[in-house]
């Protein structure tokens, strides 16, 4: 691969890689907000004991567990790049 072609692909790497860590800062934020909403509605469900805090409780519970998943993909697509951004270094500079 070329050394131009390199650098524009590490470039490119670099440049997403921003974008994610972005993007899962703003996720961290959500997810503990999330959270305490869950955690908040876990509590009034146990007080209340009605159907309505139960179903409360399981719905923030489920927006909770899906923005998780969403950090966990973030995490795992940043991890896949870096290594992609290693390889790329290791062939620039290997």
């Amino acid at each position: 691969m070329s050394r131009s072609l390199l650098e524009r692909r590490l470039s490119e790497v670099a440049s997403r890689l921003t974008d994610l860590r972005r993007d899962l800062s703003v996720a961290d934020e959500q997810l503990a907000v999330l959270d305490d909403m869950a955690d908040d509605a876990r509590l009034r469900s146990l007080v209340s004991e009605t159907p309505l805090a139960g179903q409360d409780m399981r719905s923030t519970q489920r927006h909770a567990d899906a923005m998780r998943r969403h950090r966990s993909e973030l995490v795992a697509e940043i991890a896949s790049l870096e290594r992609s951004q290693d390889d790329l270094l290791d062939r620039m500079f290997g």
